[in-house]
């Protein structure tokens, strides 16, 4: 967990903020928000909002109501008490791309199989930077489909000792990311006392909630686990092609599932999701890395604060089929971002490409570098005495070096940023260790983690429950 110090990178004004005030008010009141699921508009209709249909029209100051019960941050536990995280204030969380239904590995595109949803989870458990292998980091297309989420489950929880995601495909998978976390932890009031799952509730933008994701809403929020309600929005598709239409937009959908929540259980943990990028308007694909969305994550920081309330979104985004110059550059224009909001829950950080299709073991690499060079960026200066090195001055005088200073012996093993990843060898040199590019070393120190990797500790009889529950379930699901 990085504590990002550095002052908040805010572009929105005063008027600026009514404007989007007005904005989402109109439309959580005037076209309304769906809610595909009728323990949700039992829920609404019982605080007295306005149902036609499944089209819930809301009272703006009634969602600011509920808005205000929820927590302004708050802990999550990790079976490792040493990396359990804050979500909040200046704290930066970081986990691992999510919901790919393939893989590259060096050439090779394929779809993702269940040994490559452990290799990734080794990944994320080796690299301290890592504060989460996330959830679905990649879908195990060789798994059944019914009872996959309990493979992945019981891997996130065995293979790493840091927080994970529950699993949101229905409310059944749900229950059982749950009840696996109450083994995990020692029970229901342990969980419910502190949160030990984050998990991703997206709407299906424009304007809607679906029964599914509802569904793992209601049992994650009626368990006290923290949900991320985030729009997922691409302007130009499921927005219009503003920026501030955007904007407006996604605070009304956020806002209205941040809501729901609080009437699932007041003061049940939420973060203000985004998900916010647009499409080449020529072809249609989807876009990432692109100075709108760059300009609307700068805008969601300081919009979520104005709430009060935790916020997630960045990552190493990057359109980029392979790990090249492109995915590079368009994973950090999403990630510089990150940082200059100080978004607190940061999902996608290392292993994203292809918008999102893919997860790629050289890019994971690549994008921990970036995560690791920006914070040592975004660490503040120390400026003191020994920091100003007045003495080397009187040392070396005039027209010298410093390089035999007495203050560089003290300093030169942790003066500078030692980078994982990147090269800096002469031509001859480079070329006489192989003239590899940064992917072909980054695959490299991929193979590498995972062969020196080592599990956690766990205790037996936690393994052994875990186990048993995952066998029975399996069969009762019928895989």
């Amino acid at each position: 967990m990085f504590h990002n110090k550095m002052p908040r990178y805010e572009i929105l004004s005063e008027d600026a903020m009514g404007v989007l005030d007005r904005g989402w008010r109109r439309i959580v009141s005037e076209i309304g928000i769906e809610f595909d699921n009728d323990e949700a508009l039992a829920l609404f209709r019982a605080a007295g909002q306005t149902i036609e249909g499944s089209t819930v029209k809301l009272d703006p100051d009634f969602v600011l109501e509920q808005v205000a019960k929820a927590p302004r941050h708050f802990e999550v536990q990790a079976r490792n008490p040493a990396n359990s995280v804050h979500i909040g204030d200046d704290s930066m969380v970081f986990g691992a791309v999510y919901g790919t239904p393939f893989v590259r590995e060096g050439d090779v595109r394929r779809e993702a199989t269940l040994d490559d949803f452990h290799r990734l989870c080794k990944l994320s458990q080796a690299f301290p930077e890592m504060d989460s292998a996330g959830g679905i980091i990649c879908e195990p297309n060789d798994a059944p489909l019914d009872s996959r989420h309990l493979d992945m489950t019981f891997a996130l929880q065995t293979l790493t000792d840091k927080i994970y995601m529950g699993n949101v495909v229905s409310g059944v998978n749900a229950r059982d990311t749950i009840r696996m976390t109450e083994i995990v932890f020692g029970g229901r009031e342990a969980i419910e006392r502190v949160p030990a799952t984050i998990s991703l509730i997206n709407c299906n933008s424009p304007l809607r909630w679906d029964s599914r994701m509802i569904e793992s809403q209601i049992e994650y929020s009626r368990a006290n686990q923290a949900v991320v309600l985030t729009p997922f929005i691409l302007m130009g598709a499921m927005s219009p092609v503003t920026v501030p239409a955007a904007l407006a937009q996604q605070m009304a959908e956020a806002l209205s599932g941040i809501a729901l929540s609080q009437l699932i259980r007041p003061g049940c943990p939420v973060i203000f999701g985004s998900f916010l990028s647009n499409i080449d308007m020529q072809s249609g694909s989807p876009c990432f890395g692109t100075p709108e969305s760059a300009v609307g994550l700068l805008c969601t920081g300081q919009i979520a604060r104005h709430f009060g309330l935790p916020w997630r979104s960045g990552g190493g985004l990057t359109s980029s089929q392979v790990p090249d110059a492109q995915a590079g550059y368009e994973a950090l224009m999403t990630m510089l971002p990150t940082f200059l909001a100080g978004a607190n829950w940061v999902m996608h950080t290392a292993g994203w490409l292809e918008g999102g299709l893919v997860a790629s073991y050289e890019k994971f690499v690549i994008d921990i570098e970036l995560l690791r060079m920006l914070e040592a960026e975004f660490t503040p200066l120390e400026i003191d005495e020994d920091t100003l090195a007045f003495g080397a001055h009187e040392e070396i005088g005039h027209g010298g070096h410093f390089l035999g200073a007495a203050h560089t012996m003290e300093h030169f093993r942790s003066c500078f940023y030692r980078p994982l990843l990147s090269s800096s060898e002469n031509y001859d040199r480079w070329s006489k260790n192989g003239g590899k590019d940064a992917a072909e070393r980054a695959g490299e120190i991929a193979r590498r983690k995972i062969e020196e990797y080592e599990e956690p500790p766990m205790d037996p009889a936690i393994r052994a429950e875990l186990q048993e529950y995952v066998v029975r379930r399996r069969r009762e699901l019928g895989d």
